[in-house]
């Protein structure tokens, strides 16, 4: 297949990678990628990918197959209806079915319609709503940007004075949810589905908050590992947890924005948050997410093109669920001195060839360009990559993460020691 991916982070690296490692030997388009991206396949000029005509024209221009849809904004753009009106599979939601990641408040109604466990959560529109909503449901305080905040739109805080500035600086863009607080340990879990059937990827863990211990600011995620083994504990194994997810969200999920002529076609994320046997879900994307791509694709045994062209295709029905190699992944992010506030850009990255020595490593780019005049690799934002290495076991795994990624250097860059600690432990 000649397969196009949009986007330009280390998801789509990651995508991207598990697709030019498929026996079928896919061509493999990017736009607009990034320096890494472009080390491994070819990276095409769109323009804006969020413009849904441009997207399409090109696409049919183009003799693609299979388009992905890596990022959330073409997609809460509606890129995948267009593409999808011209008769060419499209890995991606349209525009109504995206409103899942787009609008908590429409996931959170969908979640009630389709009897899905979830907090309590109450909308606002006003300071007066939001100061009522803080008070009813009582801390520890959870306050949601409605819409796409790039990961940073969530703030967790005790300090009710905290929580209502973090309401009102995003009034400003539209409306917040202020939301119980859950406790427990978080899970990502990946559904494929083509509008009516669904299957599942291996869970995931990542890590939100830029320092180690969970301290410090949220941030888009510093580090992510696969599989889960504690898991096991609560449910008996990995298997008995994903089908019990399957069944009790993404399949009711799925199937009520089926019967609201809204299909959900593409990727369904699934945040959830598990305390003993009790599985509440904390939010959806309607993508791949970032850094967990990173860790469950390269685990995947089954051809990642086979499985994202027939969910495009409306043709999951029957199909076996993925098979997952044993092997434990670990994934560091190298962030720029700065993020998430102010990240410093421009800055050299060297000593690829040290880390990608270290055995089982790979590399995903986020957000590199090439120095004009030269072949080094200079940041151009916040996250800059993610460092991912597999072995047969979560010690080994981040004995080796570890190594590649102290064998770069970034001024200022910055990243967690703790990922997958307890893991290994």
């Amino acid at each position: 297949m000649r397969i196009l991916v949009l986007g330009s982070g280390a998801r789509e690296h990651a995508i991207v990678d598990a697709l030019l490692a498929d026996p079928a030997g896919h061509e493999v388009l990017a736009s607009p990628g990034n320096a890494g991206i472009a080390q491994v396949c070819e990276c095409v000029d769109i323009g804006d990918i969020a413009d849904d005509e441009a997207v399409a024209d090109y696409v049919m221009g183009s003799t693609i197959d299979l388009v992905v849809i890596g990022p959330e904004a073409p997609l809460i753009a509606g890129v995948a209806d267009a593409i999808r009106e011209r008769g060419i599979p499209v890995f991606g939601p349209g525009r109504a079915a995206a409103a899942l990641e787009g609008s908590k408040a429409f996931a959170k109604a969908v979640m009630a319609e389709a009897g899905v466990p979830t907090g309590r959560a109450l909308r606002a529109a006003t300071l007066a709503e939001a100061e009522e909503a803080l008070d009813e449901l009582g801390g520890p305080y959870v306050v949601k940007a409605d819409g796409l905040a790039a990961g940073k739109g969530v703030l967790v805080t005790e300090d009710r004075a905290a929580a209502l500035a973090h309401a009102t600086a995003y009034l400003e863009r539209g409306s917040v949810l202020v939301e119980e607080h859950l406790t427990g340990r978080e899970v990502s879990l990946f559904f494929l589905s083509d509008g009516h059937s669904v299957l599942p990827l291996s869970p995931a863990q990542d890590y939100k908050r830029l320092l180690d211990g969970d301290q410090g600011p949220n941030t888009g995620g510093m580090g992510a590992y696969s599989p889960l083994p504690w898991l096991s504990d609560a449910f008996g194994g990995e298997e008995a947890f994903v089908r019990t997810v399957l069944e009790t969200v993404a399949l009711p999920v799925v199937r009520r924005l089926e019967q609201e002529d809204t299909p959900f076609i593409g990727l369904l994320y699934c945040g959830l948050i598990v305390e003993g046997a009790d599985i509440r879900v904390i939010e959806f994307n309607a993508r791949f997410g970032d850094p967990e791509t990173q860790v469950v694709l390269p685990r995947l045994a089954t051809p990642l093109g086979r499985l994202l062209f027939a969910a495009a295709s409306g043709e999951l029905e029957g199909m076996p669920w993925p098979e997952f190699r044993d092997e434990a992944a670990v994934g560091v992010v190298l962030a720029s001195e700065g993020y998430p506030d102010a990240p410093i850009t421009g800055r050299p990255v060297y000593g690829f060839g040290d880390a990608l020595g270290v055995p089982g490593v790979r590399i995903s780019h986020a957000a590199t360009a090439t120095r004009e005049g030269s072949d080094d690799l200079v940041t151009t934002g916040g996250r800059v990559l993610t460092v991912v290495a597999l072995a047969e076991d979560f010690r080994e795994a981040r004995s080796r993460v570890y190594q590649a990624v102290d064998a770069l250097d970034l001024e200022g860059g910055q990243y967690r020691t703790d990922i997958a600690a307890e893991a290994a432990s």
